[in-house]
């Protein structure tokens, strides 16, 4: 192994290491090396990361390092850096950076010259992922949504053209309304509800998004979620041809299928992957 490559001679070396998140054996032998030959470990929650440490009989000094104080903390830890200290920079669960504070410590250590090495492992984005049934090829991890309404709605309406497996982490007391807007803005696309990813209470949800919302507001989703959503019926997709606006669709499937208004309206919104209200909207604004 070339320790060159994570530590030159008389400078420190910032260790970005993943932990589990939820079952403590979900941890590398690395992982476990590196936190035990730290200088210090920055962590998001000195009481959550000392539970881990106690699992694996590790002492060591640990540093706060969250995002009311990143601004503050990261310049004190580059200057220990650039004393040679090696420091771990771990979050309450999964890899650094990954909606988690990180970002602001690994630029300025950049800027500093100050190596910055991974310790792959767990993410709770693509352990969920993996074991969705949706496709795994191609995703987007877009975060967190937005906790209001109206933001929100306009960034689910911003990926209606995406083909990708979408990839949100949300709060569970925000989940039956995220689910409601998706499925309003984004159609009965196939989605899946990851709970408690390798906890005790695992558990995975799977349904078109309408269905799922039901399933949500009989039982609130607890714990910690990752929500996936995949694309439309490609073959629903391709009926929708290219030119064909929404109410020469409507006015088609009236006389093709002899069908009344609102049912061709239904049906011209599944083919284009939309909600009852937006299709109800472009309607309106196509005339």
């Amino acid at each position: 192994m070339n320790m060159k490559t994570e530590r030159e001679a008389g400078t420190g070396c910032l260790y970005l290491v993943a932990t589990p998140i939820g079952n403590l054996e979900d941890i590398t032998l690395r992982a476990v090396r590196i936190l035990k030959e730290a200088d210090v470990i920055a962590c998001e929650d000195t009481r959550q990361t000392q539970k881990l440490l106690q699992h694996y009989g590790i002492r060591k000094e640990m540093v706060s390092y969250h995002e009311h104080n990143e601004l503050t903390r990261s310049p004190e830890l580059v200057i220990e850096l650039e004393q040679g200290a090696k420091v771990a920079l771990v979050s309450d669960a999964g890899t650094p950076g990954i909606s988690d504070p990180g970002h602001r410590l690994v630029t300025l250590c950049l800027r500093h010259q100050i190596p910055v090495v991974p310790i792959p492992g767990p993410s709770a984005l693509v352990a969920a992922l993996v074991a969705s049934g949706l496709p795994t090829d191609e995703f987007l991890f877009v975060g967190f949504l937005p906790p209001r309404h109206g933001a929100r709605r306009k960034a689910l309406d911003a990926l209606k053209a995406e083909s990708r497996t979408l990839i949100f982490y949300e709060a569970p007391h925000r989940v039956v309304e995220a689910l409601a807007d998706a499925a309003d803005i984004l159609g009965p696309r196939p989605a899946v509800i990851a709970r408690e990813v390798t906890k005790m209470h695992e558990e995975f949800l799977r349904g078109p998004l309408p269905e799922l919302l039901e399933i949500a507001r009989k039982r609130a989703p607890r714990g910690e979620i990752t929500l996936l959503i995949g694309a439309g019926d490609p073959q629903a997709q391709q009926q929708a041809e290219p030119g064909v606006s929404l109410k020469q669709r409507v006015e088609q499937l009236e006389t093709e299928a002899g069908v009344d208004r609102k049912a061709a309206l239904k049906q011209a919104a599944r083919e284009r992957g939309l909600g009852k209200r937006e299709a109800y909207k472009q309607l309106l604004l196509d005339r």
